[in-house]
Protein backbone atom coordinates (compact mmCIF):
# COMPACT_ATOMS: atom_id res chain seq x y z
CA UNK A 1 0.00 0.00 0.00
CA UNK A 2 0.88 3.37 -0.37
CA UNK A 3 2.17 5.78 2.35
CA UNK A 4 -1.35 7.55 2.80
CA UNK A 5 -1.97 7.08 6.52
CA UNK A 6 -5.90 6.04 7.19
CA UNK A 7 -7.55 8.84 9.43
CA UNK A 8 -8.35 6.45 11.27
CA UNK A 9 -5.06 5.39 12.08
CA UNK A 10 -3.83 9.16 12.84
CA UNK A 11 -1.52 9.43 15.88
CA UNK A 12 -2.39 11.06 18.88
CA UNK A 13 -1.61 14.68 18.35
CA UNK A 14 -2.06 14.88 14.67
CA UNK A 15 -6.02 16.53 15.54
CA UNK A 16 -7.70 13.58 15.69
CA UNK A 17 -8.53 13.57 19.39
CA UNK A 18 -8.52 16.85 19.80
CA UNK A 19 -11.04 17.56 17.26
CA UNK A 20 -13.08 15.25 18.60
CA UNK A 21 -13.30 16.41 22.37
CA UNK A 22 -14.03 19.71 20.81
CA UNK A 23 -17.35 18.56 19.12
CA UNK A 24 -17.87 16.45 22.77
CA UNK A 25 -17.79 20.59 24.22
CA UNK A 26 -19.93 21.83 22.24
CA UNK A 27 -22.20 19.16 22.46
CA UNK A 28 -22.19 19.75 26.07
CA UNK A 29 -22.59 23.54 25.87
CA UNK A 30 -25.09 23.67 23.74
CA UNK A 31 -28.69 23.90 25.07
CA UNK A 32 -31.26 20.82 25.05
CA UNK A 33 -34.47 21.17 23.59
CA UNK A 34 -37.73 19.66 25.49
CA UNK A 35 -40.22 18.10 23.13
CA UNK A 36 -43.49 17.00 23.25
CA UNK A 37 -45.06 14.76 20.85
CA UNK A 38 -48.64 12.50 20.85
CA UNK A 39 -48.22 9.20 21.50
CA UNK A 40 -51.96 7.84 19.94
CA UNK A 41 -53.64 8.82 16.95
CA UNK A 42 -54.26 12.62 18.08
CA UNK A 43 -56.46 14.70 19.90
CA UNK A 44 -54.10 13.28 23.46
CA UNK A 45 -54.16 17.07 24.90
CA UNK A 46 -50.96 18.26 23.35
CA UNK A 47 -51.57 21.78 23.20
CA UNK A 48 -53.01 22.04 27.18
CA UNK A 49 -48.91 20.17 27.74
CA UNK A 50 -47.26 22.58 25.43
CA UNK A 51 -48.52 25.61 27.32
CA UNK A 52 -48.35 24.50 30.46
CA UNK A 53 -44.26 24.09 29.82
CA UNK A 54 -44.58 26.81 27.45
CA UNK A 55 -44.86 29.69 30.63
CA UNK A 56 -41.09 28.96 31.27
CA UNK A 57 -40.19 29.11 27.66
CA UNK A 58 -38.03 30.97 25.34
CA UNK A 59 -38.24 29.73 21.84
CA UNK A 60 -41.75 27.17 21.34
CA UNK A 61 -41.21 25.68 17.80
CA UNK A 62 -43.51 23.47 16.07
CA UNK A 63 -41.85 21.25 13.68
CA UNK A 64 -44.04 19.33 11.28
CA UNK A 65 -47.45 18.86 9.81
CA UNK A 66 -49.25 21.63 8.70
CA UNK A 67 -52.96 22.87 9.53
CA UNK A 68 -54.46 19.26 9.77
CA UNK A 69 -53.77 19.56 13.34
CA UNK A 70 -55.85 20.66 15.77
CA UNK A 71 -54.50 21.91 19.08
CA UNK A 72 -57.09 23.38 21.73
CA UNK A 73 -55.83 25.35 25.16
CA UNK A 74 -57.96 26.58 27.70
CA UNK A 75 -56.29 29.34 29.68
CA UNK A 76 -58.24 31.78 32.15
CA UNK A 77 -61.34 30.61 30.96
CA UNK A 78 -60.66 31.55 27.89
CA UNK A 79 -60.18 29.14 24.64
CA UNK A 80 -58.00 28.64 22.00
CA UNK A 81 -57.54 26.76 18.95
CA UNK A 82 -54.33 26.35 17.39
CA UNK A 83 -53.90 24.83 14.21
CA UNK A 84 -50.64 25.57 12.33
CA UNK A 85 -49.04 28.39 15.09
CA UNK A 86 -47.90 26.73 18.19
CA UNK A 87 -49.78 26.15 20.93
CA UNK A 88 -47.31 28.31 23.55
CA UNK A 89 -47.99 31.19 21.33
CA UNK A 90 -49.79 32.47 24.30
CA UNK A 91 -46.63 32.94 26.27
CA UNK A 92 -45.76 36.72 24.79
CA UNK A 93 -42.70 36.59 26.30
CA UNK A 94 -41.23 33.84 23.56
CA UNK A 95 -40.36 33.67 20.50
CA UNK A 96 -42.68 31.03 18.21
CA UNK A 97 -40.96 29.18 15.33
CA UNK A 98 -42.43 27.32 12.90
CA UNK A 99 -40.35 25.14 11.04
CA UNK A 100 -40.95 22.71 8.11
CA UNK A 101 -45.24 22.75 8.56
CA UNK A 102 -46.58 23.03 5.60
CA UNK A 103 -48.48 25.91 5.61
CA UNK A 104 -46.48 28.51 6.61
CA UNK A 105 -42.21 29.35 6.77
CA UNK A 106 -39.80 27.92 6.10
CA UNK A 107 -41.79 24.85 4.77
CA UNK A 108 -43.77 24.23 1.61
CA UNK A 109 -47.17 26.03 1.29
CA UNK A 110 -50.14 24.09 0.27
CA UNK A 111 -51.75 26.13 -2.15
CA UNK A 112 -55.15 26.13 -3.27
CA UNK A 113 -54.44 23.60 -6.24
CA UNK A 114 -53.24 21.36 -3.90
CA UNK A 115 -56.18 21.82 -1.55
CA UNK A 116 -58.22 20.84 -4.33
CA UNK A 117 -55.74 17.91 -5.58
CA UNK A 118 -55.93 16.11 -2.08
CA UNK A 119 -60.17 16.45 -2.25
CA UNK A 120 -59.60 14.97 -5.89
CA UNK A 121 -57.50 12.23 -4.92
CA UNK A 122 -59.92 10.80 -2.42
CA UNK A 123 -62.78 10.35 -4.56
CA UNK A 124 -60.42 8.98 -6.94
CA UNK A 125 -59.65 6.10 -4.15
CA UNK A 126 -63.13 5.96 -3.55
CA UNK A 127 -63.76 5.04 -6.78
CA UNK A 128 -61.25 2.70 -7.23
CA UNK A 129 -60.37 0.84 -4.40
CA UNK A 130 -64.22 1.45 -2.75
CA UNK A 131 -61.95 3.18 0.51
CA UNK A 132 -60.50 6.47 0.79
CA UNK A 133 -57.96 7.62 3.77
CA UNK A 134 -59.81 10.34 5.66
CA UNK A 135 -57.89 13.15 4.91
CA UNK A 136 -58.28 16.63 6.30
CA UNK A 137 -58.41 17.83 2.52
CA UNK A 138 -56.04 20.25 3.57
CA UNK A 139 -53.57 20.08 0.73
CA UNK A 140 -50.89 18.17 3.15
CA UNK A 141 -50.34 15.11 1.13
CA UNK A 142 -49.93 16.55 -1.80
CA UNK A 143 -47.75 19.08 -0.86
CA UNK A 144 -45.13 16.98 0.91
CA UNK A 145 -45.73 14.79 -2.09
CA UNK A 146 -44.55 17.62 -4.12
CA UNK A 147 -41.39 18.01 -1.96
CA UNK A 148 -40.56 13.83 -2.57
CA UNK A 149 -40.55 14.50 -5.97
CA UNK A 150 -38.29 17.71 -5.77
CA UNK A 151 -40.82 19.94 -7.43
CA UNK A 152 -42.26 21.60 -4.27
CA UNK A 153 -42.76 24.87 -3.80
CA UNK A 154 -40.74 26.66 -0.78
CA UNK A 155 -41.04 29.98 1.00
CA UNK A 156 -36.94 30.94 0.30
CA UNK A 157 -37.92 30.22 -3.47
CA UNK A 158 -41.08 32.53 -2.65
CA UNK A 159 -38.94 34.98 -1.71
CA UNK A 160 -36.27 34.52 -4.01
CA UNK A 161 -36.45 35.34 -7.42
CA UNK A 162 -40.07 35.65 -8.12
CA UNK A 163 -39.73 35.35 -11.75
CA UNK A 164 -38.17 31.80 -11.33
CA UNK A 165 -40.94 31.11 -8.51
CA UNK A 166 -43.83 32.04 -10.94
CA UNK A 167 -42.30 29.41 -13.89
CA UNK A 168 -42.05 26.49 -11.06
CA UNK A 169 -45.49 27.22 -10.11
CA UNK A 170 -46.89 27.26 -13.46
CA UNK A 171 -45.31 23.68 -13.93
CA UNK A 172 -46.59 22.51 -11.04
CA UNK A 173 -49.68 23.45 -11.23
CA UNK A 174 -49.65 21.99 -15.13
CA UNK A 175 -48.67 18.69 -13.45
CA UNK A 176 -51.85 18.64 -11.22
CA UNK A 177 -54.38 19.61 -14.37
CA UNK A 178 -52.51 16.70 -16.22
CA UNK A 179 -53.30 14.39 -13.64
CA UNK A 180 -57.12 15.84 -13.07
CA UNK A 181 -58.22 17.69 -16.30
CA UNK A 182 -61.27 19.09 -14.74
CA UNK A 183 -59.30 20.59 -12.21
CA UNK A 184 -59.49 24.93 -12.26
CA UNK A 185 -56.30 26.91 -11.44
CA UNK A 186 -56.39 30.49 -11.65
CA UNK A 187 -52.66 30.55 -12.09
CA UNK A 188 -52.37 34.44 -12.53
CA UNK A 189 -54.44 35.46 -9.65
CA UNK A 190 -52.79 32.76 -6.84
CA UNK A 191 -49.14 34.51 -8.31
CA UNK A 192 -50.59 37.96 -7.64
CA UNK A 193 -52.33 37.05 -3.95
CA UNK A 194 -48.33 35.00 -3.26
CA UNK A 195 -46.81 38.35 -4.32
CA UNK A 196 -48.63 39.61 -1.41
CA UNK A 197 -48.15 37.32 0.70
CA UNK A 198 -44.17 37.12 0.15
CA UNK A 199 -44.00 40.83 1.05
CA UNK A 200 -45.96 40.68 4.45
CA UNK A 201 -44.02 37.57 5.51
CA UNK A 202 -40.43 38.41 4.59
CA UNK A 203 -39.64 40.51 7.93
CA UNK A 204 -40.39 37.18 9.56
CA UNK A 205 -38.54 34.70 7.56
CA UNK A 206 -35.10 33.44 8.77
CA UNK A 207 -33.46 30.82 7.73
CA UNK A 208 -34.62 27.99 9.73
CA UNK A 209 -30.86 25.53 10.25
CA UNK A 210 -29.17 28.28 11.17
CA UNK A 211 -31.73 30.24 13.31
CA UNK A 212 -31.64 26.95 15.35
CA UNK A 213 -28.34 26.92 15.31
CA UNK A 214 -27.94 30.04 17.47
CA UNK A 215 -30.62 29.27 19.60
CA UNK A 216 -28.77 26.30 20.45
CA UNK A 217 -25.44 27.71 20.70
CA UNK A 218 -25.78 30.94 21.61
CA UNK A 219 -26.41 32.26 25.61
CA UNK A 220 -28.57 29.00 27.14
CA UNK A 221 -32.52 29.12 26.06
CA UNK A 222 -34.64 26.91 27.26
CA UNK A 223 -36.79 25.55 23.96
CA UNK A 224 -39.80 23.66 23.63
CA UNK A 225 -40.63 21.96 20.25
CA UNK A 226 -44.24 20.83 19.68
CA UNK A 227 -45.30 18.01 17.22
CA UNK A 228 -48.29 17.62 15.26
CA UNK A 229 -50.72 14.53 14.88
CA UNK A 230 -49.09 11.36 16.74
CA UNK A 231 -46.92 8.25 16.24
CA UNK A 232 -49.56 6.01 15.24
CA UNK A 233 -50.16 8.70 12.19
CA UNK A 234 -46.43 8.66 11.50
CA UNK A 235 -45.39 8.24 7.71
CA UNK A 236 -42.88 5.67 8.54
CA UNK A 237 -44.37 3.86 12.27
CA UNK A 238 -47.96 4.29 12.15
CA UNK A 239 -51.09 2.33 10.88
CA UNK A 240 -50.29 3.07 7.51
CA UNK A 241 -51.54 3.91 4.78
CA UNK A 242 -53.86 5.57 7.20
CA UNK A 243 -51.43 7.88 8.39
CA UNK A 244 -50.57 11.77 7.85
CA UNK A 245 -47.47 12.68 5.31
CA UNK A 246 -44.44 14.00 8.14
CA UNK A 247 -42.66 12.14 10.75
CA UNK A 248 -44.49 12.75 14.32
CA UNK A 249 -42.00 10.75 16.33
CA UNK A 250 -39.15 12.96 17.68
CA UNK A 251 -37.24 11.96 14.39
CA UNK A 252 -39.36 14.55 12.68
CA UNK A 253 -38.07 16.88 15.28
CA UNK A 254 -34.45 16.72 13.99
CA UNK A 255 -35.23 16.91 10.34
CA UNK A 256 -37.90 19.30 10.57
CA UNK A 257 -35.83 21.99 12.64
CA UNK A 258 -32.71 20.84 11.83
CA UNK A 259 -31.97 20.08 15.52
CA UNK A 260 -28.85 17.73 16.02
CA UNK A 261 -29.88 14.53 17.74
CA UNK A 262 -27.75 15.28 20.82
CA UNK A 263 -29.60 18.04 21.69
CA UNK A 264 -32.87 16.34 22.25
CA UNK A 265 -33.43 16.72 25.94
CA UNK A 266 -36.65 15.20 27.38
CA UNK A 267 -39.00 13.91 25.14
CA UNK A 268 -42.87 13.48 26.40
CA UNK A 269 -45.41 12.01 25.04
CA UNK A 270 -49.04 12.52 25.63
CA UNK A 271 -51.67 9.82 25.71
CA UNK A 272 -55.38 10.00 26.41
CA UNK A 273 -56.72 7.45 29.89
CA UNK A 274 -58.63 6.18 26.52
CA UNK A 275 -58.48 5.96 22.77
CA UNK A 276 -60.29 7.29 20.05
CA UNK A 277 -58.92 7.20 16.38
CA UNK A 278 -60.95 9.53 13.72
CA UNK A 279 -61.52 8.31 10.08
CA UNK A 280 -61.01 4.66 9.05
CA UNK A 281 -58.58 1.85 9.54
CA UNK A 282 -57.65 -0.80 11.29
CA UNK A 283 -59.23 -0.06 15.25
CA UNK A 284 -58.56 -3.56 16.99
CA UNK A 285 -60.01 -2.50 20.65
CA UNK A 286 -62.73 -0.24 18.98
CA UNK A 287 -66.13 -0.13 20.92
CA UNK A 288 -68.80 1.67 19.67
CA UNK A 289 -72.15 2.25 22.05
CA UNK A 290 -74.01 4.47 20.58
CA UNK A 291 -77.85 3.65 22.34
CA UNK A 292 -78.49 4.44 26.30
CA UNK A 293 -78.62 0.49 26.61
CA UNK A 294 -75.26 -1.62 27.60
CA UNK A 295 -74.32 -2.58 23.34
CA UNK A 296 -70.47 -2.55 23.45
CA UNK A 297 -68.49 -6.03 23.10
CA UNK A 298 -67.71 -5.06 27.02
CA UNK A 299 -71.55 -5.07 27.85
CA UNK A 300 -70.65 -0.95 29.03
CA UNK A 301 -72.36 2.05 28.29
CA UNK A 302 -70.07 4.70 27.67
CA UNK A 303 -69.73 7.29 24.95
CA UNK A 304 -66.29 8.99 25.50
CA UNK A 305 -66.75 12.66 24.69
CA UNK A 306 -63.26 13.95 25.42
CA UNK A 307 -63.35 16.98 23.12
CA UNK A 308 -62.15 15.34 20.23
CA UNK A 309 -63.82 16.42 17.02
CA UNK A 310 -64.91 14.11 14.99
CA UNK A 311 -64.19 11.14 17.39
CA UNK A 312 -66.61 8.31 17.37
CA UNK A 313 -66.95 6.13 20.52
CA UNK A 314 -63.95 3.89 20.79
CA UNK A 315 -61.86 2.40 23.42
CA UNK A 316 -58.74 1.37 22.61
CA UNK A 317 -55.97 -0.27 25.54
CA UNK A 318 -52.57 1.95 26.06
CA UNK A 319 -50.04 0.81 23.64
CA UNK A 320 -46.56 0.93 25.24
CA UNK A 321 -44.78 3.95 23.20
CA UNK A 322 -41.21 4.08 22.43
CA UNK A 323 -38.94 6.92 23.01
CA UNK A 324 -40.30 8.83 25.38
CA UNK A 325 -39.13 10.27 28.70
CA UNK A 326 -42.53 10.86 30.78
CA UNK A 327 -45.56 10.89 29.62
CA UNK A 328 -48.54 12.82 30.55
CA UNK A 329 -52.12 10.92 30.53
CA UNK A 330 -54.75 12.90 29.56
CA UNK A 331 -58.55 13.29 30.00
CA UNK A 332 -58.64 10.92 32.86
CA UNK A 333 -62.11 12.55 33.79
CA UNK A 334 -63.71 11.05 30.96
CA UNK A 335 -63.33 7.91 32.63
CA UNK A 336 -65.26 8.69 35.84
CA UNK A 337 -68.49 7.13 34.64
CA UNK A 338 -67.17 3.74 34.10
CA UNK A 339 -67.52 0.59 37.06
CA UNK A 340 -64.55 -1.06 35.42
CA UNK A 341 -61.94 -0.43 32.27
CA UNK A 342 -60.91 -3.01 30.30
CA UNK A 343 -57.58 -2.36 28.89
CA UNK A 344 -55.97 -4.02 26.13
CA UNK A 345 -52.67 -5.40 26.99
CA UNK A 346 -51.41 -7.67 24.64
CA UNK A 347 -52.25 -8.87 21.16
CA UNK A 348 -53.03 -12.91 19.63
CA UNK A 349 -52.43 -14.34 15.82
CA UNK A 350 -53.72 -17.29 15.04
CA UNK A 351 -53.75 -18.08 18.24
CA UNK A 352 -49.97 -16.80 19.18
CA UNK A 353 -49.39 -14.26 21.36
CA UNK A 354 -47.45 -11.32 19.54
CA UNK A 355 -44.64 -8.91 21.07
CA UNK A 356 -45.18 -6.19 18.56
CA UNK A 357 -47.63 -3.82 17.16
CA UNK A 358 -48.50 -5.80 13.23
CA UNK A 359 -47.76 -2.72 10.56
CA UNK A 360 -49.93 -4.39 8.12
CA UNK A 361 -53.68 -3.15 8.47
CA UNK A 362 -55.16 -6.72 7.16
CA UNK A 363 -53.09 -8.52 10.04
CA UNK A 364 -53.96 -5.85 12.38
CA UNK A 365 -57.96 -6.50 11.61
CA UNK A 366 -56.84 -9.91 12.31
CA UNK A 367 -55.52 -10.04 16.16
CA UNK A 368 -56.99 -11.16 19.17
CA UNK A 369 -56.95 -8.52 21.92
CA UNK A 370 -56.28 -9.42 25.55
CA UNK A 371 -57.33 -7.43 28.12
CA UNK A 372 -56.66 -7.27 31.76
CA UNK A 373 -60.01 -5.51 33.51
CA UNK A 374 -59.52 -2.86 36.36
CA UNK A 375 -61.77 -1.55 38.75
CA UNK A 376 -63.42 2.00 38.06
CA UNK A 377 -64.07 4.79 40.56
CA UNK A 378 -67.61 6.10 39.73
CA UNK A 379 -66.39 9.86 41.08
CA UNK A 380 -65.78 12.96 39.79
CA UNK A 381 -62.12 13.79 39.27
CA UNK A 382 -62.42 17.10 37.40
CA UNK A 383 -61.70 18.93 41.22
CA UNK A 384 -58.70 16.98 42.05
CA UNK A 385 -55.55 19.27 41.87
CA UNK A 386 -52.96 16.76 44.04
CA UNK A 387 -52.28 12.87 43.11
CA UNK A 388 -53.79 12.51 46.92
CA UNK A 389 -57.06 14.32 45.72
CA UNK A 390 -57.47 11.21 43.24
CA UNK A 391 -59.65 8.11 44.12
CA UNK A 392 -57.07 5.05 45.24
CA UNK A 393 -58.85 3.06 42.13
CA UNK A 394 -57.92 6.20 39.72
CA UNK A 395 -54.02 6.33 40.96
CA UNK A 396 -54.03 2.76 40.68
CA UNK A 397 -55.22 2.69 37.35
CA UNK A 398 -52.48 5.25 36.45
CA UNK A 399 -49.67 2.90 38.10
CA UNK A 400 -51.08 0.30 36.41
CA UNK A 401 -50.76 1.75 32.55
CA UNK A 402 -47.04 2.96 34.12
CA UNK A 403 -45.93 -0.27 35.12
CA UNK A 404 -47.52 -1.71 31.24
CA UNK A 405 -45.42 0.72 29.24
CA UNK A 406 -42.52 1.32 31.23
CA UNK A 407 -42.15 4.84 31.17
CA UNK A 408 -43.77 7.00 34.66
CA UNK A 409 -46.42 9.46 34.03
CA UNK A 410 -45.33 13.20 35.22
CA UNK A 411 -48.76 14.79 35.12
CA UNK A 412 -52.35 13.51 34.65
CA UNK A 413 -55.10 15.70 33.37
CA UNK A 414 -58.72 15.88 34.72
CA UNK A 415 -59.74 18.79 32.46
CA UNK A 416 -59.80 20.97 29.72
CA UNK A 417 -57.94 24.10 31.79
CA UNK A 418 -54.30 24.57 32.38
CA UNK A 419 -55.03 24.17 36.56
CA UNK A 420 -56.64 20.77 35.68
CA UNK A 421 -53.14 19.81 35.62
CA UNK A 422 -51.76 17.55 38.22
CA UNK A 423 -48.15 17.09 37.93
CA UNK A 424 -46.70 14.05 40.03
CA UNK A 425 -43.07 14.84 40.30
Amino acid sequence: MSGTRASNDRPPGAGGVKRGRLQQEAAATGSRVTVVLGAQWGDEGKGKVVDLLATDADIISRCQGGNNAGHTVVVDGKEYDFHLLPSGIINTKALSFIGECPGAPPGTRPHPPQQAVDGLQEVQRQAQEGKNIGTTKKGIGPTYSSKAARTGLRICDLLSDFDEFSSRFKNLAQQHQSMFPTLEIDIEGQLKRLKGFAERIRPMVRDGVYFMYEALHGPPKKILVEGANAALLDIDFGTYPFVTSSNCTVGGVCTGLGIPPQNIGDVYGVVKAYTTRVGIGAFPTEQINVSPSPSGPHGRTWRPDGGARGGTPHFLGLRGPLAFHRLALTKLDILDVLGEIKVGVSYKLNGKRIPYFPANQEMLQKVEVEYETLPGWKADTTGARRWEDLPPQAQNYIRFVENHVGVAVKWVGVGKSRESMIQLF
